[in-house]
């Protein structure tokens, strides 16, 4: 992939220099901002329309916010807790990132796992976990719509949608560059050029660079500076065709990825049995590994756009995307060195050493989508359209010897191959009752259908099912509305296989109900938005991570429910001050009579040949009527990674000089207590934790921007997961980052 590479840099370096180079000598100065809120846009139902007007629960990040966020050198999981309901995680690092939305999520770690939270990038949806990291740059925005979205947007979501839309080529000449240098020689460069090339022809170019040293020390094998570092090129280019007095438009978006660097970092024993957080074994600038530790990941993609008008009320739009993937992590699974059995072992009690890597040889995704909007200007409109998925990977799984000169392989597991086609047929209907009263309603056919070939193992599941929603929107008054909504998603069965007997799960529904207060007040400085909603599972698919060995079962609990509410909250309160806030509730529950699942695994620390749980599990033990042990009850456990209490604040501060302003911009994240698998246990969870941020610096009119900022400001170390099947083993947050930026926007 070193040609990738190469091009991917070029694309990324290129982007921003040529971005700077067209800096005009001078710039139009910035008209004088009008003391209420802009308003909001989003796609929520495939089309354009102000977020207040939409009848979903949504959250869209853009413009500072966004940029302000994404600072530092992060991946795609600072969207954690920045939007209620929303949590991201990952066991893969960079590369393999796991979102909840209301509690709804999966942890399963395997590389074709099934997740019930799509991701959606210029309106191809991205199924593979390993395609939903592709960085945040050069975007109009990322919109967040809570609840099942089946009916409009590919498949798999009944726990919602995040949407990341491209910024578009246009006709008229725009760019940006920006530059930082924070702590760890972490450098950031970003930067896009767009605007006309012909007649009825436009284009942009933009680009990405990330990188950041090691820095965390492997005292085992005397390596300074080891992991935590990586190296990361993006880029994207983009044409649009769109011939001046022509209903008829084509974008064609081709886009790279390539990321490398250390895997997730295991650190064994850094919790006491009996204790909650953080134990003396944590050194965040070092660990003792007598693994090998890193990662390697290639994606590119395009996406081809075309859209033509028929007579004065349809529309046809076709969307075409392929994508391909190739990824190898390989990482030290135990998290120490040596083993019980093989001394010298540590830190702390390592029963057996566990060293694991993951590859997906390659991933191909095809999806074809006609959509057909009619729209005559009256009160009904519809859409209808055709979706089309097929996706064909090939897995590897391999073991090795840590305890054997040069870490030999010593076992292996294929999955040839993994082939999933889907099939999808919609419609949706909106009507105008009255002047106040909007109705909605719409449904899709899915047919999925897997093909699993593992060895002597060949199997094939598959289901239909009719996703479907209904709503309403009424009108209170020219800035306040009431909307319901109810929603059944559908996510299709699953199979997959690691180390052992392959093993699947079957369809799961979710039937949600959804309703909601938007307004805007104070002369449209003061925005609110509030929902509340309740659902119910019925089939839901439950991953059994890690336990009793290294390895993923997957099955199916009969009934499980949540409910809550969320609030969106943003107010200028003077010309120069802004702030916003989010907030969410999310209750979570397993309702099954019961539900039998294995805890952590057992050890036999003593030495004695009496085995007991690593951890301390608060659930009850379950037997069968020899009194054989079975594994613990989790009904009326939580979902895994699911806290009930989100919260968020922002506020930002300006002070208008001359030419410009100086500011301030503060950013503070709340994520409740957090149990990471399905069984509860004093040690395998998070109390809640606020982590913040600070942005200073100057802002000038004409476009230029400088400015210091402090991510994860307090340095907070927590847990942000762990692996329960070697010993009491957990991995952290992103530590304290410090840094400069230079930036510069026509």
């Amino acid at each position: 992939m070193t040609n990738v590479k190469s091009l991917l840099a070029r694309t990324a370096i290129g982007a921003v220099l040529a971005s700077a180079f067209i800096m005009p000598a001078t710039a139009q100065v910035t008209e004088e901002k009008e003391a209420r809120l802009s308003t909001v846009t989003v796609s929520a139902q495939r089309l354009e329309e102000d977020l207040q007007d939409v009848p979903v629960s949504i959250t869209k990040l853009a413009d500072e916010k966004l940029a302000v966020l994404s600072s530092g050198g992060p991946d795609i999981r600072f969207l954690s807790a920045r939007v209620p309901s929303v949590i991201a995680e990952s066991s893969f690092g960079r590369a393999f990132p796991r979102f909840y939305i209301r509690g709804i999520g999966n942890t399963d770690f395997d590389l074709n796992a099934s997740q019930p939270v799509s991701l959606v990038y210029d309106d191809v949806p991205y199924e593979s976990p390993i395609l939903k990291g592709f960085p945040v740059f050069d975007l109009e925005g990322i919109e967040v719509l809570r609840g099942p979205q089946g009916t409009l947007f590919g498949r798999n979501t009944p726990g919602g949608i995040i949407r990341f839309d491209s910024k578009k080529p246009t006709d008229e000449l725009d760019a940006y560059a920006s530059g930082s240098y924070a702590s760890y020689n972490t450098v950031e460069l970003q930067g896009a050029v767009g605007g006309p090339l012909a007649n009825g022809v436009s284009g942009r170019i933009s680009g990405f660079y990330q990188t950041r040293d090691d820095y965390v020390d492997d005292t085992n094998q005397g390596i300074e500076d080891a992991y935590e570092g990586f190296e990361e090129f993006a880029g994207r280019a983009q044409l649009l065709v769109a011939p001046e007095g022509s209903d008829f438009s084509a974008l064609l978006n081709l886009h790279a990825r390539s990321n490398d660097g250390t895997a997730r970092l295991f650190r064994a024993n850094i919790m006491t049995k009996g204790e909650a957080g953080l134990n003396e074994n944590f050194d965040r600038d070092s660990v003792a590994l007598d693994g090998l530790n890193y990662l390697t990941q290639d994606t590119h993609g395009v996406t081809l756009t075309m859209e033509k008008g028929i007579g004065t009320d349809w529309t046809l739009k076709y969307i075409f995307g392929f994508e391909n993937a190739e990824i190898e992590s390989r990482g030290d699974i135990d998290g120490g060195f040596g083993a019980v059995f093989a001394p010298p072992f540590g830190p702390g009690f390592i029963p057996f050493p566990s060293e694991t890597s993951g590859a997906v040889d390659y991933l191909d995704q095809y999806t074809n989508e006609i959509l057909a909007s009619w729209d005559n200007g009256g009160p009904l409109s519809a859409t209808f359209g055709v979706f089309l998925f097929d996706e064909k990977v090939d897995i590897s799984s391999k073991n090795f010897s840590s305890l054997a000169p040069g870490n030999p392989q010593d076992g292996a597991t294929a999955q040839r191959s993994l082939d999933t086609d889907s099939t999808g047929i919609f419609a949706s209907l909106s009507y105008d009752v009255s002047e106040d009263l909007t109705l909605s309603g719409g449904a899709r056919w899915t047919d999925d259908e897997k093909n699993f070939v593992s060895g002597s193992d060949d199997r094939t599941l598959g289901d239909e099912q009719v996703s479907w929603d209904v709503s309403a929107v009424y009108s209170l008054s020219d800035t306040s509305n009431i909307y319901a909504r109810i929603a059944k998603g559908f996510r299709g069965p699953t199979v997959q296989q690691r180390f052992g007997a392959p093993s699947q799960a079957d369809s799961e529904t979710v039937l949600s109900y959804e309703a909601g207060f938007k307004s805007e007040f104070l002369d449209n400085r003061v925005r609110l938005n509030t929902s509340a909603y309740m659902y119910e599972f019925e089939g839901q698919q439950l991953t059994i991570v890690g336990g009793l060995d290294n390895s993923v079962s997957l099955f199916n609990a009969d009934k499980s429910e949540g409910y809550g509410f969320e609030v969106d909250l943003e107010a200028l309160l003077t010309e120069n001050f802004v702030v916003t806030t989010g907030l969410s509730y999310n209750h979570t529950e397993f309702k099954d009579d019961v539900i039998v699942a294995p805890g952590c695994g057992l050890i036999d620390p003593d030495g004695d040949g009496v085995s007991e749980p690593l951890c301390t599990i608060l659930d009850p033990a379950v037997y069968d009527e020899d009194d054989n042990f079975l594994g613990y009850n989790i009904s009326g456990n939580s979902f895994p990674n699911a806290p009930e209490w989100i919260a968020n604040i922002t506020a930002r501060y300006a002070y208008p000089i001359e030419g410009g302003e100086l500011f301030a911009f503060t950013d503070w994240a709340y994520k409740g207590d957090t149990n990471f698998f399905l069984y509860e246990s004093v040690e395998f969870g998070q109390e809640g934790y606020w982590e913040g941020g600070l942005r200073l610096g100057y802002k000038s009119e004409r476009g230029y921007e400088a400015a210091v900022f402090a991510r994860n400001i307090l340095d907070e170390e927590v847990l942000e997961g762990g692996i329960d099947f070697n010993n009491l083993l957990g991995f952290v947050n992103e530590p304290r980052i410090i840094g400069v930026q230079l930036s510069w926007n026509h």
